[in-house]
């Protein structure tokens, strides 16, 4: 059983924006709430929902949408045919995403921050010396995807399992989508084997848990949300936020977060690759974004350039086990 937010906005106290982009129409903010700690932090996300086909259309049976007798107009100026105004829709159109992160760490609050990224080219021995030791010792706690994977909580959000522990999985929606609007599809894939960081461990072996992601998890987005698997782009990030092994699956019209090549690799793609070669991701030099104030990115830039480029060595695939 599920507990109850106790989370009040009106007790909520601004600390500081980390982040406001008026592209995506998103907020970052840190501050706290003051009915249940004066120390602990939350960071909220504030997100401005996307259109719907359904919040667009006009009939006499919906009666709650943009074009209904509950949207008010306010005139800002009328220019021959030309009209500017300010429209107040009804609630059920208005709303906001919210995310809160309580009681939030200062890696969630770096995390969120704007900040300057850099591009990285990381060798499999970079990954070996640098990157594992750095995230083994860095990861945030993996205790919230072990609570989906053991049915301890979310359990209702769950669109699809698959439950076999060698190539099964849990799909649900991303905290980024609400779980309705089709036009703004986001899915996470959680596979429920333990000790897959991310895609520098996959190898000839994963094929079949990569396959029947890629297949049971369309064929689920199908049958329950509509959208079939030709308009749907599914993919890894390297590097990821959290490293237990997830696939995004998001609407292709979307532009969903982290979709750019710097980041995200087609889960078709990495297929076959490791068909081609079966540990492609052991060998090969990967690209990926950072941010300046990231300690990774330091030790990057204390490593001297001749070092960098050494590819003699394969990675181990998970030869330190789960973070």
């Amino acid at each position: 059983m599920e507990s109850k937010s106790n989370y009040d906005f009106a007790n909520f106290r601004l600390n500081c924006i980390l982040n406001n982009n008026t592209k995506n129409k998103t907020v970052c903010l840190v501050g706290h709430f003051v009915d249940l700690s004066e120390t602990d932090r939350a960071l909220i996300i504030l997100e401005k929902t996307a259109f719907t086909e359904k919040d667009l259309q006009s009939s006499s049976e919906n009666s709650s949408g943009i074009f209904s007798s509950k949207s008010i107009l306010t005139e800002e100026f009328i220019n021959d045919i030309y009209g500017n105004f300010q429209c107040s829709p009804c609630p059920d159109v208005n709303t906001i995403k919210t995310t809160i992160i309580y009681p939030a760490t200062d890696k969630h609050i770096e995390k969120y921050s704007s900040q300057e990224i850099r591009l990285l080219l990381e060798t499999a021995e970079l990954y070996r010396t640098v990157t594992l030791p750095y995230l083994i010792s860095h990861q945030f706690s993996l205790d919230w995807v072990f609570n989906i994977l053991d049915h301890k909580k979310e359990s209702e959000r769950i669109a699809f399992e698959d439950p076999c522990p060698d190539t099964g999985f849990i799909l649900l929606p991303d905290l980024k989508w609400d779980g309705k609007t089709s036009e703004t599809l986001y899915l996470l894939a959680l596979i429920h084997q333990r000790n897959v960081k991310s895609l520098r461990d996959l190898t000839g072996d994963h094929l079949p848990l990569l396959r029947n992601i890629r297949d049971k998890g369309c064929e689920a987005i199908e049958q329950k949300y509509g959208v079939k698997r030709s308009e749907l782009r599914i993919y890894l990030h390297y590097q990821p936020s959290f490293y237990h092994l997830h696939v995004h699956f998001t609407y292709l019209k979307h532009e969903a977060p982290g979709i750019f090549c710097e980041k995200s690799h087609l889960l078709d793609t990495v297929i076959n690759n490791i068909e081609l070669m079966p540990d492609y991701y052991q060998r090969a030099t990967l690209s990926f974004a950072v941010k300046i104030t990231d300690n990774l990115y330091q030790q990057f830039n204390d490593i001297a350039p001749d070092k960098r480029l050494k590819t003699d060595e394969p990675c181990s695939p998970s030869s330190e086990g789960t973070i």
